[in-house]
């Protein structure tokens, strides 16, 4: 059984500066794919330790570049 992680523990992981290399935020224990900001009126970014937030990226990229080559 998956352990559901409580909003109050998923807000002190993306509030850790330990987690942000820059403007990168990357967390293995952080089951989210997108994670609010440091300052969260600044928006969302993704969680760059989860491997499907490299296919979500590719997924984008590739869904621009064929907008742009078959409009």
């Amino acid at each position: 059984m998956k352990k559901k992680f409580d909003q109050q523990l998923l807000d002190t992981m993306s509030r850790d500066l330990g987690n942000w290399h820059g403007p990168f935020y990357s967390n293995r224990k952080d089951p989210r794919l997108i994670v609010p900001k440091y300052n969260p009126m600044m928006g969302w970014t993704f969680n760059f330790a989860s491997p499907y937030t490299y296919v979500m990226v590719i997924a984008i990229v590739l869904i621009i570049v064929c907008y742009q080559l078959f409009l």
